[in-house]
């Protein structure tokens, strides 16, 4: 199993817009080989942020980076930086593999 998670840093009075975006955005995920799951989280405000993460669950990293080299990730991530008001920063992104 590996992880991939994207950590942003939404400005503080962002966060409604932030998550439309996710809300109305299509993530061609549904069909891609070795996709099991997707959540958005929301983390602790801070004095000029708020955390959250996008977190997905695949099979395996190899299918996790075929996907990141596909027209379906391109699809998903077309204008993503149409909004760049309510960042802090660039997202971090962060892979983990299941090792228990």
């Amino acid at each position: 199993m590996y992880v991939a998670m994207n950590r942003f840093k939404i400005k503080n009075g962002k966060e409604n817009a932030f998550e439309e975006i996710w809300r109305g955005r299509d993530s061609h995920l549904k069909n891609v080989p070795g996709f099991r799951e997707f959540r958005l989280l929301k983390g602790d405000a801070e004095n000029d942020f708020t955390l959250y993460a996008s977190h997905t669950i695949w099979n395996s990293r190899k299918e996790f980076l075929a996907w990141t080299k596909s027209e379906a990730f391109r699809k998903a991530h077309k204008g993503a930086g149409e909004q760049n008001e309510i960042y802090l920063g660039h997202p971090k992104f962060e892979g983990f593999e299941a090792i228990l």
